[in-house]
């Protein structure tokens, strides 16, 4: 189990209502300084009655010690010992003058579970709960009296334990709700990326282009034929993006279709061949999760991308193999110098791929091969 102060706990926990919960601190705040105060008292009055003013400076010493100790334990490691000295000190005065140290021993009992695993709350309050009816014994407690308070200490040490782990629960489901924001925040990034960067990073070097052309009376048929080309990214970009939606609502085409659509795509971009190739059981591609046919398509996608950017003149060859127990996407190009695009582009894709790959228990490799370059992607089937 894992432990923290109570009230600093649930400062860091987000609520929906922080002007409530402000307001239960205060009142919590308020009840425990109230039993303080009125244990002080009442032990002052008790000790002033046995030895006058001596014992009400040494009381005050004891409470002082026992109290100190137990919020230093809010702070300090090990904790455990410390409230171990408050419930030390806290007997003691209980020996010297019945009830006085009941105070520190509720203190005690009650931060245990805050600052230490439950194991070794629930054996402190074991021992100071043995220690209370010993010392109760010792002094000639009524033994109604001393039962009744044991079992106080226990249940204030269950209920100790209980917020504890309320509190706990709490911050780790604001810890799970924030994680998920930040992972959906990821796969927009991805998304984004993957649909948007490739088009418009190929429609800013046409519309460049273009405005080049026209500011220095150049070919005006060129410069047309760049704004048709930006034009048409334009629109692909736009059947891209309606595609990525339906296949975020599982409605995507069989994922040959889409590897074939990519190559389609790539030839009438770049004029190369691009060649597809299956594998094994097509079968189980039908099977596979949404998330795995997504990564296979937008990492081929990627690739593709790669590739007419880095190696304009080369020819692709996808591989999609299906085996048992995976999912593999083998993209390889034959090489060959930069285009213009080279630079275009954030530097993202091969991360993106990637965390693709280990959202789903799969892995990327990326890197050059035989001839040119080589995109590997296995997903689990």
């Amino acid at each position: 189990m894992e432990n923290s102060h109570p009230w600093v706990e649930a400062n860091r926990l987000p609520t929906g209502d922080n002007a409530a919960m402000g307001r239960w601190r205060y009142v919590v705040g308020v009840a425990v300084g109230v039993y303080l105060v009125w244990g002080l008292a009442a032990s002052l009055y008790a000790a002033a009655g046995q030895d006058g003013w001596a014992g009400v400076a040494g009381m005050l010493a004891l409470f002082v010690l026992a109290l100190g100790a137990a919020w230093l334990s809010l702070r300090r490691e090990p904790a455990w010992v410390l409230l171990s000295l408050a419930a030390v000190v806290g007997l003691a005065a209980s020996l010297w003058v019945p009830y006085t140290g009941l105070t520190a021993l509720f203190v005690v009992v009650w931060l245990a579970p805050f600052r230490m695993p439950l194991w070794q709350a629930v054996t402190l309050a074991v021992v100071v709960t043995g220690g209370f009816v010993a010392v109760s014994v010792a002094t000639d407690v009524p033994g109604s009296a001393t039962g009744g308070i044991a079992a106080g200490l226990g249940w204030s040490v269950f209920f100790g334990a209980v917020l504890n782990q309320l509190a706990v629960t709490r911050r780790q489901s604001a810890e799970v709700a924030a994680g998920r924001v930040l992972a959906e925040r990821q796969r927009l990034a991805r998304e984004i990326h993957d649909i948007l960067a490739h088009s418009l990073s190929a429609q800013v070097v046409h519309l460049e282009g273009t405005r080049m052309l026209l500011e220095r009376d150049g070919d005006r048929a060129q410069a047309l034929e760049r704004v048709v080309q930006a034009g048409a990214m334009a629109r692909a970009g736009l059947e891209e993006t309606k595609r990525a939606v339906a296949a975020l609502r599982g409605e995507s085409a069989p994922l040959t279709e889409e590897l074939s659509r990519l190559a389609d795509e790539f030839r009438d971009t770049t004029g190369n061949p691009c060649a597809v190739e299956v594998l094994g059981d097509p079968a189980r591609l039908a099977v596979l999760a949404v998330e795995a046919r997504l990564a296979v398509v937008r990492t081929a996608q990627e690739a593709l991308t790669n590739v007419h950017k880095h190696a304009p003149l080369a020819s692709v060859t996808v591989t999609l193999r299906c085996t048992a127990d995976r999912c593999e996407l083998d993209v390889r190009d034959t090489g060959g110098r930069p285009g213009a695009l080279a630079d275009a582009g954030s530097g993202y894709g091969l991360v993106g791929m990637r965390e693709r790959a280990e959202l789903i228990g799969g892995d990327l490799t990326a890197g050059p091969c035989e001839s040119g370059f080589r995109v590997l992607l296995r997903v689990p089937a």
